[in-house]
Parts: C-alpha cells; structure tokens; sequence
C-alpha cells in the first residue's frame, strides 16, 4: 500500500464526515473538508510521481475518492437549495451513464479503455470551481448569486458536451467490433 493510495482512502473516508457537515448546515467545515480534498488530491498525485508510488490501484480510488466527492457534494447542494437540483442530476447522471457504457462494454466483451477527454476535464474543473464557490457562499456569508449563476451555466453545458463526447466515442467503439465489414449479400 503505497502514501498516495492511504491519501485517497482518506479522501474517501472524508466524503461521509462533509455529508455530514452539509446536513447539519456546518457549512465551513464542509468548506474545510472540500478544500482540503483538493488539496489531498494534488498531494497524493505529486507524490504518486516524483517517488514511483503509482499503482493499479490508485488508478482506481484517485477517481473513486473524486468523483464520490463531486457527487455528494452536488447532491447536498442541490436537496439543500444551495445549487438547483436538475444540475446535481445532470452531473450524477453523465457520470452514471459513463460508468453504466463502461460497464455494457466489458459484458459485451468489448471492454473500452475510458480516457479523460479535454472537455471532460473542463467539465471537471467547472464543477470542482462551483461546488467550492457554492459552499463558501453560505460558509462565509458572501452574496455569489450572480457569480454562481454564471458558473452553473457553464459547468451545465461542460457537463453535457462532456456527456455527448463520451456517447460519441463509446458508439465509435462499439460500432468497431473488430470483426471486418461484411459486403451486402454476403451471408458470412
């Protein structure tokens, strides 16, 4: 078990302790703990780098850790009429349908190698920038409406072009099933 992998459990195990800080309305602590997920998440990255310390399964809880905090995150705010919650459905949902297109891929035998898009990772960094900024509003007192009014159009049409480029790919590879193209007629 690797120092990166231990920092992502911690991300992890972090995510229910914000849940619950969003539900008990101590909104600086679930300030606290996303700002430090973040920060957790660029330590156990630089580390995983500099000292060799990447591993298969970092691989998969570095993205586990982020996109369960990005869920709950968005999903508090939405129940809690901090963000709408057709957003936090918008974001859970593309998140979802990659996973579920993943998932059919492999049964199918067709198993597809997800790679981060650059819109994906906009669409990241949009969502990561207004689910901050929407826990520092109440957490500070700030009045963001407009500032956040701005950054939920934005994450929503990142989310759904991120969304559109992952079905576009997912349908290219699995209209390539490796099998050559038959001629019509051809009963083979």
């Amino acid at each position: 078990m690797t120092v990166p992998n231990f920092i992502s459990i911690a991300r992890l195990l972090g995510v229910p302790i914000l849940v619950w800080a969003l539900i008990d309305g101590d909104w600086q602590l679930a300030f606290l703990i996303f700002i430090l997920a973040g920060i957790s998440d660029a330590v156990d990255g630089a580390i995983a780098r500099h000292f060799d310390q990447q591993s298969t399964l970092g691989l998969y809880l570095d993205p586990l850790a982020d996109k369960a905090l990005l869920i709950s995150v968005f999903v508090g705010l939405g129940l809690l009429d901090q963000l709408p919650a057709w957003l936090a459905v918008a974001v859970v949902s593309r998140d979802l349908l990659i996973i579920a297109a993943v998932l059919l891929s492999y049964v199918m035998g067709q198993p597809v190698t997800v790679r981060p898009l650059m819109v994906s990772k906009l669409t990241t960094l949009a969502q990561i920038v207004l689910a901050g900024v929407a826990l520092a509003e109440p957490a500070f007192g700030l009045s963001l409406g407009r500032f956040i009014v701005v950054l939920v159009v934005i994450t929503t049409a990142l989310t759904g072009l991120s969304a559109a480029a992952y079905l576009v790919e997912w349908l290219r590879h699995m209209a390539s099933d490796g099998h050559p193209k038959r001629e019509e007629g051809d009963p083979t």
